[in-house]
């Protein structure tokens, strides 16, 4: 798993990395099961059923609105998983991950006030080359 750590952060607690580890888990499990290949929509799915048949709390296409001048603004933009209320889980189903999806995960992360972010790339053929950890 690629770990993006950025300065003067304070240590994750143990809940957040508990429900961290719960994800990766959850996701190898449904990629050993699928395989790459379908959208993301799918994993998504299959990856927040398999957290509740865990007993893990998660909420899907959480709308986020933006902050702006003092006014939040509804921009669309939907966070794929917030697991515990700990973690966002942002899921791709592409060739390669790029800096604008690390930027988009990074953002959400900013705006959510959350610390703990995973990206998770299931178009790959080994599961843990797909997964980044972003903390700010």
């Amino acid at each position: 798993m690629n770990h993006e750590v950025h300065q003067d952060h304070e240590a994750i607690d143990r809940r957040t990395e508990e429900a961290a580890r719960q994800i990766v888990d959850a996701g190898l499990k449904v990629h050993k099961s699928l395989g790459p290949g379908l959208l993301e929509s799918a994993y998504e799915y299959c990856l927040a059923h398999e957290l509740v048949l865990r007993g893990v709390l998660v909420r899907k296409q959480v709308a986020f609105p933006i902050l702006y001048a003092g006014d939040k603004l509804d921009a669309g933009f939907r966070i794929d998983l917030i697991v515990d209320e700990r973690v966002i889980v942002e899921i791709k189903a592409v060739e390669a991950l790029t800096s604008v999806h690390k930027a988009q995960i990074l953002t959400y992360l900013k705006l959510s006030s959350l610390r703990l972010g995973l990206l998770i790339n299931f178009n790959v053929a080994l599961f843990r080359h797909g997964v980044k950890r972003i903390v700010l």
